[in-house]
């Protein structure tokens, strides 16, 4: 009902509506004293991360960075469901997924989030509209109900000219392309971006990054790793890593649901 009257309003009052979904709307990602430690065997152990609390509304577009050994890697892998802290929560869209078995999480892993990977990781012998299909096998989906999602998905990456083209006959732009197209078509909570320019050119890194921008502009959740200060500033936010934790916050932009500095 609320959808059905927000059409009615005047695009003022429209704004504010969405904008009061947003902070009511619970947290894509809330990470809450999270630890990660490795045993190295007799006494030895190595705190990857030492107590992360992060809180990442829908809509927002975050960036992490930090040098190597700062723990943005493991935080990378548990925000992704790759792995399981040591110790503290991690709410997956309200669900707590801390302490799921096996199974369980590689589910929430392929239902809820989707990846762009610096490698583009496609599948070499497969076309794009099979590499773009991928994630719906793992899901168990019918992939014929689901072709003419993944062929607009093409569309929305520009390579609907290439549906049955391999990775070899594509410039690494537009298998980055495809990794993208891959990433949305489970429809997922977020967006997890590791270097995804890292590979590319000055230019065809650009094109992607605003692909990236124009995907959050229509309200996906981005969270972005690099090592690039220039790609950060893209983000609403950039998270600064040293040691195991956040060392420091910096905004760029205004956005969804944070009002001040304070989670709504």
């Amino acid at each position: 009902m609320a959808c059905a009257s927000a059409r009615h309003q005047r695009p003022a009052e429209r704004a504010g509506a969405e904008l009061e979904w947003m902070q009511a709307a619970e947290p894509i990602i809330r990470l809450e004293g999270l630890e990660k430690r490795y045993d190295l065997g007799g006494e030895a152990e190595v705190r990857a991360l030492r107590g992360v609390n992060l809180v990442v509304n829908p809509g927002s577009y975050v960036a992490i960075m930090g040098a190597s050994g700062s723990g943005k890697s493991t935080l990378l892998n548990l925000i992704g469901c790759l792995d399981r802290p040591t110790s503290g929560h991690y709410f997956l869209g309200g669900t707590d997924v801390s302490r799921m078995p096996d199974d369980e999480l590689s589910e929430a892993r392929g239902a809820r989030i989707g990846f762009i990977f610096q490698s583009y990781n496609l599948i070499a012998q497969l076309t794009v509209i099979e590499n773009i299909q991928v994630p719906l096998l793992y899901q168990g989906k019918d992939l014929v109900a689901y072709r003419d999602r993944c062929v607009k998905l093409a569309s929305l990456v520009g390579l609907s000219e290439r549906l049955h083209h391999r990775p070899s006959q594509l410039s690494g732009g537009q298998q980055q392309r495809v990794a993208i197209a891959r990433s949305l078509v489970n429809d997922p909570l977020l967006i997890l971006a590791d270097e995804p320019t890292g590979n590319l050119d000055s230019r065809t890194g650009q094109e992607v990054l605003e692909l990236i921008d124009t995907l959050n502009a229509q309200g996906k959740t981005i969270v972005l790793v690099t090592h690039d200060e220039r790609i950060a500033t893209r983000a609403h936010r950039v998270l600064h890593m040293r040691d195991g934790l956040v060392e420091r916050e910096v905004v760029n932009r205004p956005e969804p649901g944070r009002i001040h500095g304070v989670f709504a």
